[in-house]
């Protein structure tokens, strides 16, 4: 080695050891790293809690609401019946349509949901359209922001913007879950992935020591001669016939998934994706059904995610100012026919509630001689409670 060469070799840096590689068998790395990306909607646990949203949300009735001086009231025409029974040509039906508004705002929009309203050229609805969330995008301008599809930019005036959780540097744009849920979901493929491995490749349950210095023991030909000679049987429950003084046979306990912890970090990571819908445990499957703590779900997060949709269909679609939408939760909670039953008995001895309401409210069909108000214990006609005979002086 020439002495130039020579200083070279002894003056180079030293390796850098943070740069540190290890080898592996591809099935050891494939279980160790999943070996591959999980999109939100690929994670079970996340489908279930999305599912649950967009399910109970679209169930819900969307009535169009006007206000008066006596309270708001419903009405029913043209357009009411538009967006409740058939808001899209293609989509067929309200659930379906609310359904994928959800869907879209909670996984593939990025928290972010927009729909095209087509009006026809005497300026009623004629369609809503859901636009692709992989074609969306959101630009800022001098006087907001515009959103582009394809070729096509719309302006904030000509679309419906669905937005949850929206981003602090830009309150007009949603988050969504994504980042949140980045490592719950890890975990939860990794747990799967390492159930599967071990479903796959079970640790064996029986152990067989034999003696190495065997001549049959030094091939592979000598130990599969063993182990067909000894070990298989050809039927099921027979017992085994082996020379004790060549091996000796243990039983032994294979690896489980309790072993490794796995359900019960499985049952954490659930409840963590859980936490993060706000949603109770027992709808991804962990825990028992608690009925105050789903009503408490529908009464705040479900009517929290039915009021970013009315209220948006309101200022996009409505130009009455009296006017606005409502999603009606009251089909969602969890009531008990005794509950009902209490209820109604209530509200119609106060003459809160006519009888045929009331029927209504437990399924039944209206019932013409169950129309009248009733008060007081002998369930008086409203318009007769003055000829009552105490009233009048009588006994």
């Amino acid at each position: 080695m020439s002495k130039k060469k020579k200083q070279l070799a002894q003056s180079r840096d030293a390796p850098d050891k943070r740069c540190t590689s290890w080898l592996c068998s591809p099935e050891a790395f494939n279980l160790l790293t999943t070996n591959s990306y999980t999109r939100l909607a690929d994670c079970p646990e996340v489908r279930m809690c999305v599912h649950a949203y967009a399910d109970l949300i679209s169930n819900m009735t969307i009535y169009l609401m006007r206000n008066t001086d006596k309270g708001d009231v419903r009405v029913r025409n043209a357009l009411s019946r538009k967006m409740d029974i058939e808001p899209n040509r293609l989509i067929k039906t309200r659930k379906a349509f609310i359904y994928n508004i959800v869907w879209t705002l909670m996984l593939s929009g990025d928290g972010n949901q927009v729909t095209y309203p087509r009006f026809t050229v005497d300026g009623m609805l004629d369609d809503l359209v859901p636009l692709k969330p992989s074609r969306v995008q959101f630009a800022d301008t001098a006087a907001g922001y515009a959103i582009k599809y394809g070729d096509k930019t719309f302006t904030l005036d000509e679309v419906l913007h669905f937005v949850i959780n929206p981003d602090p540097e830009r309150p007009w744009i949603g988050t969504g879950y994504k980042t949140v849920l980045k490592d719950v979901i890890a975990g939860i493929k990794q747990a799967g992935a390492t159930k599967k491995a071990l479903l796959e490749s079970p640790s064996p349950s029986i152990i067989v020591k034999v003696d190495g210095l065997t001549e049959e023991f030094a091939s592979v030909e000598g130990r599969n001669k063993l182990g067909s000679q000894f070990i298989d049987s050809s039927e099921n429950g027979r017992p085994w016939f082996i020379p004790a003084e060549a091996f000796d046979i243990k039983e032994v306990k294979p690896l489980t998934l309790n072993d490794l912890a796995l359900a019960k970090n499985l049952e954490i990571d659930k409840r963590t994706v859980a936490g993060i819908f706000r949603m109770p445990p027992f709808l991804v499957g962990v825990g028992n059904f608690d009925k105050e703590e789903y009503n408490k779900f529908i009464g705040a997060e479900i009517l929290s995610m039915a009021q970013v949709i009315q209220q948006e269909l309101t200022r996009g679609l409505l130009y009455a100012p009296d006017h606005y939408w409502w999603l009606n939760p009251r089909s969602l909670y969890s009531y008990s026919l005794t509950e009902v039953k209490d209820i109604g008995s209530a509200m119609v001895d106060r003459m809160a509630m006519r009888r045929n309401e009331w029927r209504a409210w437990i399924g039944m069909t209206p019932d013409d001689e169950m129309e009248e108000l009733l008060a007081l214990e002998n369930f008086i006609p409203a318009d007769k409670l003055g000829d009552q005979a105490k009233l009048k002086g009588g006994g």
